[in-house]
């Protein structure tokens, strides 16, 4: 065989795969047929993430004053988006670049051009064919179309949002989940009016109520208009037509669940709902082809794709392992962050465990205060009879990075016992972790 592991997708999944297989002495390939790093890096997770924390720091400076700084003048000051996205997409090529830095230092051959599966061994790129022993699909998801006629120059898809000369004014976000409650506030915080058209009252499918709960009520506050309903009449002259009701928008932006991107293939691949169906270990029906990321189904995060990669790379090396999708954290960037991992409170009652929920408030953190911050909490669930943490969510400014604590002591399955005799600096916002473990044992410290 030329290569032991042919790899077809460059995002997270595929990427991570490829790096390891190389760490690990596979000789491998992946193919790209657009760009290294695909829609994670170029245009999803890391650029809009920089173009929210831009419309974050905007949004901040209007309490400038407060924190003793005089002379900022909100009337003087406006949001640059050609500067905003330039920064955005720098950082984006400076880790694209990393990316293919990393691949050729393992070794990894980089084969430009849209892959074809001719076998269960063979795929052809570039009027190439090139056999391998293993192949994986990493070839990610794509948001579906939205169902309705939006004319070009009205119709905001993600991928094209860097293009865009100039922010509308009035914006119809069109979807749910993550990126649909994300860029609602992205516009939201640069002061664009927005209206937010969701198919379901779960605005966040896979977080806790919990957490719905508070979005619904922030989005609210923020004076996000929400409508729920999938009976969108359609589009004509700057109005949205949904259920009766004309939304003014003068861009919609297409926001809508993500279905899979398959490869050409001349292989019999089993799928289910449109995504490549895998069994525990990630193969498909033909044993030596397997289906990470976006493109199986399982998870539509980023992390958990490079997780099945290094899984999937660590059993062609014969090296045991298990996947477990409650262990990755699920990540929301919003304004405040929210984080959660492990089991959610409707999980729980739905299989009769009996657990014990205790929570303690950013606005007792003496570390957020002096941030500006008060608005958040963390709240620990937890086994009644014997304590162990069964699943955590935060709201908080850096929740997305303070999750990695609840990640680690629930992987060794601590139990709030542990979590409360931790010992966290002051004052730091990850006290809360502590305080919420002594809210589950007896009482917190400072609530």
């Amino acid at each position: 065989m030329e290569y032991d592991v042919i790899i077809i997708g460059s995002g997270p999944a595929g990427y991570v795969a490829g790096i390891r297989a190389g760490q690990v002495g596979l000789k491998t390939a992946v193919i790209e047929k657009k760009d290294v790093g695909g829609m994670c890096l170029n245009w999803g997770c890391i650029p809009s993430k920089a173009i929210i924390e831009s419309a974050k720091y905007y949004e901040r400076l209007s309490d400038a004053a407060d924190f003793g700084i005089d002379g900022v003048d909100m009337q003087k000051v406006s949001f640059n988006w050609n500067n905003a996205k330039k920064r955005a997409l720098r950082i984006a090529q400076k880790l694209t670049g990393g990316v293919e830095y990393l691949l050729k230092k393992n070794g990894v051959d980089l084969i430009k051009g849209e892959a074809r599966i001719t076998s269960p061994n063979s795929v052809t790129v570039e009027n190439r064919s090139i056999d391998a022993e293993n192949i994986i699909i990493a070839t990610g998801s794509y948001p579906t179309p939205l169902g309705f006629e939006v004319p070009k120059d009205r119709l905001l898809e993600l991928e094209y949002l860097y293009e865009e000369e100039d922010l509308p004014e009035s914006v119809a976000v069109v979807g749910y989940a993550g990126v649909a409650v994300e860029m609602a506030q992205f516009f939201q915080m640069l002061g664009k009016k927005v209206t937010l058209v969701s198919p379901t009252k779960t605005l966040l499918p896979l977080a806790d109520q919990y957490l719905n709960d508070y979005i619904y009520n922030r989005l609210k506050k923020d004076k996000v208009d929400i409508i729920f309903g999938d009976q969108i009449e359609g589009y004509e002259d700057g109005k949205l037509k949904v259920q009766g009701k004309e939304i003014e928008a003068e861009k919609v932006l297409n926001a809508s669940m993500r279905g899979a991107v398959l490869p050409p293939m001349d292989i019999d691949l089993q799928l289910e709902s449109g995504f490549i169906q895998t069994d525990d270990y990630l193969k498909t029906n033909h044993g030596n082809i397997y289906a990470v990321g976006d493109v199986n189904g399982k998870s539509y995060l980023a992390h958990a794709g490079s997780a099945q990669g290094l899984f999937v790379i660590n059993k062609i090396k014969g090296v045991k392992g298990e996947m477990n999708l409650h262990q990755y954290p699920l990540n929301i960037y919003t304004n405040p962050e929210m984080a959660q991992i492990g089991l959610t409170e409707q999980e729980l009652q739905s299989e009769n465990i009996e657990y014990k929920v205790s929570e303690f408030p950013l606005s007792a953190n003496g570390k957020a205060l002096i941030e500006g911050y008060k608005d958040g909490s963390i709240r620990m669930l937890s086994e009644k009879k014997y304590g162990e943490v069964l699943g955590v969510q935060i709201i908080a400014p850096h929740a997305t990075d303070m999750i990695a604590e609840a990640s680690a002591f629930m992987q060794i399955e601590s139990t709030i016992y542990d979590v409360a005799k931790s010992i966290h600096a002051h004052p730091t916002v990850s006290e809360i972790f502590m305080e919420a473990g002594f809210d589950a044992v007896d009482k917190a410290i400072h609530k």
